[in-house]
């Protein structure tokens, strides 16, 4: 029996230490794991050798440095976990080891009219199949996570009021979806799943304060402190597109008038193109024909930077992150919007928060949210904050 202080309880304490830094990250050399664990190099050695001979870790060679070393990850047989993302207009899933290696991913359209039934139908039934196509058996999943676009009550797990999917208000979609998978769900808004995405496999790497902003029928964001996502008390936390900008503006969605949303996203910002690019213009396509030198396009998209800068500044002068990164289909604009956004910053926060700053695009785009969805179940596995450094996205082989 391992009593409290025993030799025998520190060495399983140690063990849990290294195996949840390991899963976090991916993967990692045996000295990295002593950096994010505190153990010294010696405990280390001899805690990934008994975890080896247990099948527990895989460990193959590598270089650090310019010198040998070891990477040590996960066993692939150590379970499975499961990303959904539901968006405005697509179903996305992917399926991971515990390795960080996506095993499959397959998005396809959806209707935002869907019943919230008609979508974790669909949900179910792709999963089911990405399973199949990777042979892997059902009871190797250990965990689901779900991304909807929307708030949820962090007491109640129910989804609040969405513009996006108006037929899902008051669901609770952790219950529906763990009840049709017979796995433990983790939910979380689009937002914070794109912030985590990229925290743990794209732009944010290395970075533990960062918010990361999307923009698309609407605008969030997503913030990461000290490694973790700040939700906030109510779950609310990062509702930047209801700051006011303007109180004569635009009537937003949320009752105020000139929210940030109402000058950026798609739903208010396109119809400023439509007599000159008809009613049909996306965002997307917007974006594209910016790049492509249409001044029109690129005026508006210029404007959306500038808006988003006067929010990104106000993240500044409150949270002081190190790192914005800009999500969703507007990222694609590159410099047409960054500069801007930077120059608002410059101009509106204080000039110690926008010196420390830097703003890039996401590195993931529309994969930001499913691999997220992936990070939420490995980081809801263990009360650690993610470490770095993290491992890339790898793509199993056929």
């Amino acid at each position: 029996m391992e009593t409290p202080g025993s030799q025998s309880s520190l060495h399983r304490a140690n063990l849990e230490r290294v195996v949840r830094a390991v899963r976090m990250a991916g993967s990692l050399t045996q000295a990295e794991i002593a950096r994010a664990t505190g153990l010294s190099a010696a405990t280390v050695s001899n805690i990934v050798r008994e975890l080896k001979d247990s099948g527990t870790v895989d460990v193959t060679p590598t270089s650090a440095g310019g010198r040998r070393a070891r990477s040590v990850s996960l066993s692939g047989d150590a379970g499975i976990v499961v990303g959904v993302d539901f968006g405005h207009s697509h179903l996305r899933v992917a399926i991971g080891n515990l390795a960080h290696k996506v095993l499959a991913e397959e998005a396809e359209p959806f209707d935002v009219d869907s019943s919230a039934a008609q979508g974790f139908d669909r949900a179910e039934q792709l999963v089911e199949r990405l399973l199949a196509t990777t042979g892997v058996r059902r009871e190797k999943v250990i965990g689901v996570g779900l991304g909807v676009p929307g708030p949820i009550d962090v007491e109640t797990g129910v989804l609040g009021s969405t513009a996006i999917l108006p037929g899902w208000t008051g669901i609770n979609p952790r219950d529906e979806l763990t009840a049709r998978l017979g796995v433990e769900v983790h939910v979380d808004n689009d937002a914070n799943l794109g912030a985590l995405g990229e925290l743990v496999w794209g732009s944010g790497r290395g970075v533990a304060d960062l918010a990361y902003i999307k923009v698309a029928s609407g605008v969030g964001a997503g913030l990461v402190m000290g490694g973790q996502i700040y939700r906030g008390p109510g779950g609310t936390a990062g509702e930047i597109g209801h700051i006011t900008l303007d109180e004569s503006g635009p009537v937003c969605r949320c009752g105020n008038r000139g929210c940030l949303e109402t000058f950026t996203a798609a739903r208010y910002v396109l119809p400023l193109l439509t007599p000159s690019h008809g009613a049909d213009l996306t965002m997307p396509a917007m974006v594209a024909l910016a790049r492509g030198g249409d001044p029109g396009c690129r005026r508006v998209v210029a404007d959306i930077g500038r808006h988003i800068g006067s929010g990104v500044a106000n993240l500044c002068n409150l949270l002081n992150p190190s790192r914005v990164v800009l999500g969703g289909d507007l990222a694609e604009a590159g410099e047409l919007v960054l500069d801007p956004i930077r120059d608002s910053v410059s101009r509106y926060a204080i000039p110690s928060a926008a010196r420390m700053l830097s703003v890039v695009p996401g590195a993931l785009g529309g994969r930001a949210e499913v691999l997220g969805a992936l990070a939420l179940v490995l980081n809801e596995m263990g009360d650690a904050p993610l470490l770095e450094p993290v491992g890339e996205v790898v793509r199993a082989s056929a």
